[in-house]
């Protein structure tokens, strides 16, 4: 079912590629939680993390996905790495292509990026999120939590709040939850949300209470204060007050709704530290255990393929 090569984005995906995907996550899901936590889907597979940005949850959870599945897992530091000292995207694609690693998980600040690794590479590109182009592991990795707790994937309304402008992740999303058939509701300041986002199929507002009527998921961004050139907000109080996310507001939404972040939070900024802790709405601790569970079914369903074209090659 899902034939792809690489895994750079969800637009490439199909709602039976995205099927696909989350009934495997949702059985890792399951065996992450039992005694036997190790598998042998990528035994014999190397496994090489590229972070040319921080991002320790994101590589964290890719590392301990590869182990799970017995890969020989190697960590890149791109931060202390040649590409310092003037080396090229091209060189270190054509350095890696000596060194023969099978699944390349690559996550770089400039949009694109992993998208030209992958063209340049002989081996399978997850994109673990580029600039402000996308970050599919994410999205789908909330997709699983939405799927799980609502017990569908399809007819929600989803709000997501706060920073669209600079969200690879709010993209990968936007692109997901339209294409499994949801009404998706975009909130913030009109600084932060880009032009055209309505060509896209989805609502657009600057007022969270009025925003957040009827919804059944809350999605809260954080401030990407890294990414910002110039004054996009006031001030992060009069944000809060605006656009942060507390009791008051949340009870503008449906009474069952739930509440996502990303990570990582700034409390008090974007959401209140009660209702991100309070485990009856918030499945945020739930994202991150479920972006394991992704991750070990992404790099699975691309090792099939890498050994299935190894065969037919054969």
């Amino acid at each position: 079912m899902f034939k792809h090569r690489h895994l750079l984005g969800i637009e490439g995906l199909s709602q039976a590629d995205i099927t696909t995907l989350l009934d495997l996550a949702d059985q890792y899901a399951a065996q992450n939680r039992g005694p036997n936590k190790h598998g042998q889907a990528l035994a014999g597979l190397t496994q090489v993390n590229m972070f040319f940005e921080n991002s320790t949850r994101t590589q964290a959870s890719f590392e301990i996905a590869g182990m799970r599945l017995g890969a020989d897992v190697m960590n890149m530091s791109m931060q202390a790495s040649s590409i310092k000292k003037g080396e090229t995207l091209i060189d270190t694609a054509m350095t890696l292509n000596a060194m023969h690693p099978d699944l390349l998980v690559v996550r770089h600040p400039h949009s694109g990026a992993v998208n030209l690794l992958a063209s340049k590479v002989n081996c399978a590109v997850l994109n673990a999120g580029d600039g402000r182009h996308e970050h599919p592991t994410q999205a789908l990795l909330d997709a699983l939590t939405i799927r799980r707790r609502k017990g569908r994937l399809h007819r929600l309304t989803v709000a997501i709040c706060g920073d669209i402008a600079h969200s690879r992740v709010a993209r990968s999303n936007i692109l997901l939850l339209g294409r499994m058939e949801n009404r998706v509701r975009l909130i913030g300041p009109p600084t932060l949300i880009p032009t055209g986002m309505s060509e896209l199929g989805v609502e657009v507002t600057d007022n969270m209470r009025e925003g957040l009527k009827g919804v059944d998921v809350v999605m809260m961004l954080r401030l990407q204060k890294e990414r910002m050139d110039g004054g996009f907000i006031p001030s992060t109080r009069e944000y809060y007050h605006r656009f942060g996310l507390d009791a008051e507001k949340l009870a503008c939404a449906n009474p069952d709704a739930i509440v996502m972040h990303p990570g990582p939070m700034n409390r008090g900024v974007e959401i209140d530290g009660t209702i991100a802790d309070d485990i009856n709405v918030s499945v945020i601790q739930e994202q991150v255990e479920m972006g394991v569970a992704v991750r070990m079914a992404a790099m699975d369903l691309l090792a099939r393929n890498l050994r299935e074209k190894a065969s037919v090659e054969v």
